[in-house]
């Protein structure tokens, strides 16, 4: 057997303390924005902190520019941001660039202060037709490879880049741990090492070397949502939730820290509230967690009109100005009130009436300002550069290799790979859409890929090419075209009466893509039609291959014995398709996992590091309590053509001290007969905390591929205040006791000599 050593510098969550900001002040950049904050007047200082939708300058066509528009937004305004796109859809990078070009030309010569405009960049160059687009970021967490995270983060801002646009409201890092809620597929999953690890290089990746220098291959990031957003306790998108005070630090927070010192410029805060209080009105997340005690130099912006959701809503404000008043005292930046320029006039009645102290005022105008010095554009509104690499084959190739990684087999009885000269029927409403393998955010808001880039292969047509002259297509089910949401059943009868005559079924179900609210759903179970497409295929008994594709794990725990084989192929994106066929042949292996856990009934939606005693025997006694987690799949569950072995888990010391870095290693050996990639996971479980403790914590991963008969020792460096939790009293705290690490099936039992208490917030 051959034997080599990979070695993982684990960057913890969970470390020692670190300085305040990860963006040391420049000097040349700190002396342009003092310069120019002295020389503006009151309304320019006001006009700088709003955000509009680029719907307020379009013309009647919607296709241009109104000049008088320009003239009102930018002159008597003063507005100093622009966001999203003309008549709601994608544009080519040439179009959006001369759009964004007229607007600096107007802001220049108005204000003499460059205009920023943002736009939602999710998995690639999502607002240009031309653009290359990744898979989805719930595809890229499955991979379980940084790698994915640095390649979609460094071709979204030179695409970006390349059409004027200097800032992207990317990436999402909501920690998708609740079913239900719609937006789970925008964010790397359901952990909070996972989705800090590669949240933090798609960062670095879309940013560059230097935050206070960004290049013309570069932008700023937005990090999204702030924070706490995606587990709403009613699963339903933008409404409440309610989240303990040790979780929300240990947790949700640990992400964004994270990305805050790497350097993110801007972030953009949850439409939502957090234990009754409007995030927007946080003034103890936003100005005390973020701005006090990181040091954070960077601009909070809000999401789309959520100033006015203050009172309109949430009925924490009376009205507009006081929930201007609101917002920006409690550390808003710059307000996205995507259609009402008057709340600039707001701003300057609430500073004249000392409602917003000038102090506060001048603060957030140094962050707009700031954030547009370091971007360059007080020097370069616009630029010229060549951008030779905008749409190349390279970054459709980077999208291809995603894919492949990030499709998960999740069961297999020997069906796949398809054996050659197989006849092969394909079915379901997912088989022939670009739409449902995009989802949201590609070329529209809800994503309608199919009416913008029909050179891709859908499934069908990527198995009619892999697999010419064996594939017949019959939908069974379709989409209601005056529904997008709803599905219809077509014909049962005509898929049944072609299943006699092949020799396997690839059915093809999923979701329909959507984005946001109306995503909302009130039951997770796969659409009734759907299932009963599944159990119509399973009664003509021939093997059937269950495809997954999904923006969140839908349940189908009642048709799952059904099939032979299932694949999660998520939202793959554009090369999606193409990936899968290549997966099914076997001429590619599957080595994703699943970044969350699959749930396998409506009331128990569990997540991996659930509490120990969520999963109990029953108790002795006449009183019969028990808990059982009874769930489809496990987080980090995937399988392969091939098996693999771990072996002689091994940890540097027994026994250590908060201070101490361990040393794990692993042996992982290739015992099959065939080429494979293998995601390393490894976990911490406390054994007895002073709060109950999670059942276990994933602490590191690396992704590595194995020859048959290949073997490679991993190598983790763990610090042991990476296993530190925060305790009931709010302070990060590693106690004294025993450890168990786990990777592979494998484990080995350490033990903490000594309790520490840390005194700072964020370590």
């Amino acid at each position: 057997m051959r034997k080599s050593l990979i070695l993982l510098g684990i960057l913890a969550i969970a470390c020692a303390p670190k300085g305040p900001s990860a963006i040391p002040a420049d000097k040349a950049v700190e002396a342009k924005v003092e310069k120019v904050l002295k020389g503006m007047t009151l309304e320019e200082k006001a006009g700088q902190l709003v955000q509009l939708n680029i719907s307020v300058l379009e013309d009647e066509t919607r296709e241009a520019l109104d000049p008088a528009k320009l003239e009102l937004i930018l002159g008597r305004y003063k507005v100093g941001s622009i966001l999203n796109v003309m008549h709601d859809r994608a544009h080519s990078r040439e179009e959006t660039a001369a759009m964004v070009r007229k607007i600096q030309e107007v802001s220049m010569d108005l204000i003499g202060i460059p205009c920023i405009y943002g736009l939602d960049m999710i998995h690639g160059a999502t607002y240009l037709t031309d653009g290359s687009f990744y898979p989805q970021e719930i595809n890229l967490g499955a991979t379980f490879n940084r790698e994915y995270a640095r390649l979609l983060g460094r071709a979204m801002a030179y695409e970006t880049r390349a059409a004027q646009v200097p800032w992207v409201f990317s990436p999402v890092m909501d920690l998708g741990r609740d079913p239900r809620w719609p937006r789970i597929w925008e964010s790397f999953g359901e952990d909070p090492y996972l989705q800090a690890e590669m949240a933090r290089e798609e960062t670095v990746a879309i940013q560059g070397p230097d935050p206070n220098h960004i290049d013309l291959e570069h932008a700023a990031v937005s990090l999204k949502h702030f924070m706490g957003y995606g587990v709403p306790v009613s699963g339903k998108d933008r409404t409440p939730a309610i989240i303990a005070e040790n979780d929300l630090r240990e947790k949700f927070f640990a992400p964004f820290l994270e990305c805050f010192r790497a350097g993110a410029l801007t972030a953009m805060v949850n439409s939502a509230s957090i234990n009754g209080v409007p995030t927007h009105a946080n003034a103890i997340l936003l100005s005390g967690w973020v701005k006090e005690q990181l040091g954070w130099d960077g601009l909070l912006v809000t999401d789309w009109a959520d100033i006015d959701n203050l009172y309109v809503r949430d009925h924490v404000a009376a009205d507009k100005k006081e929930a201007v008043a609101m917002g920006i005292n409690a550390g808003i930046d710059m307000i996205m009130d995507p259609y009402d320029p008057s709340c600039s006039t707001a701003i300057v009645e609430l500073v004249k009436e000392g409602r917003i102290p000038i102090s506060r005022l001048n603060d957030a105008v140094r962050r707009v300002l700031r954030l547009k010095a370091r971007l360059g554009l007080f020097d370069k509104p616009v630029w010229d550069y060549a951008y030779p690499e905008f749409g190349c084959e390279k970054f459709a190739q980077e999208s291809y290799a995603a894919a492949l990684e990030s499709e998960v087999l999740l069961k297999n009885d020997g069906v796949l790979p398809l054996a050659p000269g197989a006849r092969i029927l394909v079915c379901g409403p997912n088989a022939n859409s670009l739409r449902t393998l995009n989802g949201g955010w590609s070329y529209t808001w809800q994503g309608n890929a199919d009416a913008f880039v029909p050179q891709y292969n859908t499934i069908v047509e990527a198995l009619e090419r892999r697999f010419p002259g064996r594939v017949t297509w019959v939908p069974g089910v379709v989409y209601d075209d005056s529904n997008w949401q709803l599905d219809i059943v077509a014909s049962f009868q005509q898929v049944k009466n072609v299943a006699k005559n092949v020799d396997v079924v690839i059915c093809c179900v999923g979701e329909n893509s959507y984005c946001e609210t109306p995503g909302n759903m009130d039951d997770l179970n796969l659409s009734a039609n759907q299932k009963q497409l599944v159990r119509e295929v399973a009664s003509c008994g021939k093997p059937m291959v269950l495809v997954l594709n999904e923006g969140r794990p839908r349940l189908i725990g009642d048709i799952e014995p059904l099939a032979n084989a299932v694949v999660d192929v998520m939202l793959p994106s554009n090369f999606g398709g193409d990936a899968l066929a290549a997966l099914l042949s076997g001429d590619e292996n599957f080595s994703g996992k699943l970044p969350f856990t699959y749930s396998k009934h409506i009331n128990a939606l569990h997540t991996y590091d659930y509490k120990v005693s969520e999963h109990r025997s029953t108790m002795d006694g006449s009183y019969n309590y028990d808990a059982v987690m009874d769930i489809q799949w496990p987080f980090g569950f995937g399988l392969s053509y091939t098996t693999f072995e771990y072996s002689n888990l091994d940890v540097s010391e027994a026994s250590f001290v908060p201070g101490d870095v361990l040393e794990v290693t692993v042996d992982v050996t290739n015992t099959g007969s065939r080429a494979g990639k293998e995601a390393v996971l490894l976990y911490s479980s406390d054994l007895v905390a002073s709060l109950i403790p999670d059942v276990k914590r994933l602490r590191g991963f690396e992704k590595i591929s194995l020859e048959p008969g290949e073997t490679k020792t991993v190598c983790f460096e763990l610090p042991a205040s990476a296993l530190a939790f925060v305790g009931a009293d709010g302070k990060w705290r590693l106690e004294e006791g025993d450890f168990r690490l786990s990777c592979g099936g494998q484990s080995a039992m350490l033990r903490c000599m000594s309790t520490k208490v840390w005194e700072t917030p964020n370590i």
